[in-house]
């Protein structure tokens, strides 16, 4: 989370108990405060302290461009520390959103708390029906989705990327179950997966009645499967990351798995409404 210097300075005196409808933060406080990001400031027992608002924006230009700043500002926004100080946090909130959104962000509720939004943030849909037979599997597409959307928004790249995967993971295993009905259980292989899936939806590169520039692109998509696969273990939180995800790496994860959901649902929904029709035209001349 970046933030310009027009927000810092409001959120330090936001933090220090300056502004008002805020809890108070004495100095001690306020080191004790901010050693929860990472500080390791020891307040001076002979003096010497900032005043109290400086020390916080000094603080919070360290954090800028960091994770630490977002969970500092929700720490801040802590409703707990609002009860104990007989304040109203809405209200407070309400004037964070004012600043916040020249930068592109937004607090909203979350249960009894707050979570940090981004506003540009674009909305994650399918644009083909989704829809599988096996009900387990269509509520995993569904949450699968609606994640991938709410990570994106929140800055959880690295959850936005393991539900990218997760996503493809679904829908794959749905169409599967769908079209096999006594397909093998899914082991977790999701390259072995989606060759499976491929080759039932017709779409194996190696095809001899399909372009050049096709074959191109379906070879293409085995890629694709293999590096969402290998990018939710280098990037994603199921695992112990070796890289961390920026928004862009987040963005373009979950959008390749939106498309190629996409296009394997139009695929089976194209076949299937073909083998409808063949069937009734062989029921007519019958």
């Amino acid at each position: 989370m970046k933030v310009s210097e027009y927000t810092i300075e409001f959120l330090g005196n936001l933090i220090a108990g300056d502004l008002d409808g805020a809890p108070y933060r004495s100095g001690p406080q306020l080191v004790k405060f901010f050693n929860q990001f990472g500080a390791r400031d020891v307040y001076p027992s002979g003096g010497g302290f900032p005043t109290r608002r400086i020390y916080a924006q000094d603080k919070l230009r360290e954090l800028n461009g960091h994770d630490g700043l977002k969970r500092a500002l929700l720490e801040a926004l802590d409703p707990r520390a609002y009860v104990k100080a007989e304040l109203a946090v809405d209200a407070v909130v309400a004037k964070v959103n004012e600043h916040l959104k020249y930068d592109g962000y937004e607090v909203v509720k979350d249960g009894l708390a707050f979570k940090l939004r981004e506003l540009g943030a674009a909305s994650v849909k399918l644009t083909a029906p989704a829809v599988v037979s096996h009900e387990l599997t269509q509520l995993a597409i569904d949450e699968n989705i609606r994640k991938c959307e709410e990570k994106l928004a929140a800055g959880d790249y690295t959850g936005a990327i393991t539900n990218a995967r997760s996503l493809v993971e679904s829908v794959l295993v749905g169409i599967e179950k769908d079209l096999d009905p006594a397909a093998t259980e899914y082991d977790g292989n999701l390259q072995a997966l989606y060759k499976r899936v491929q080759k039932q939806l017709h779409l194996e590169p190696d095809r001899k009645d399909v372009s050049d520039s096709l074959r191109q692109i379906l070879s293409g998509l085995v890629s694709v499967v293999g590096g969402l696969a290998g990018i939710r273990n280098k990037m994603g939180d199921a695992h112990a990351l070796s890289y961390r995800p920026s928004r862009h790496h987040a963005k373009l994860a979950v959008y390749t798995a939106v498309t190629l959901a996409d296009f394997l649902f139009e695929t089976k929904n194209y076949q299937q409404s073909r083998a409808a029709r063949t069937r009734a035209a062989d029921r007519g001349r019958n």
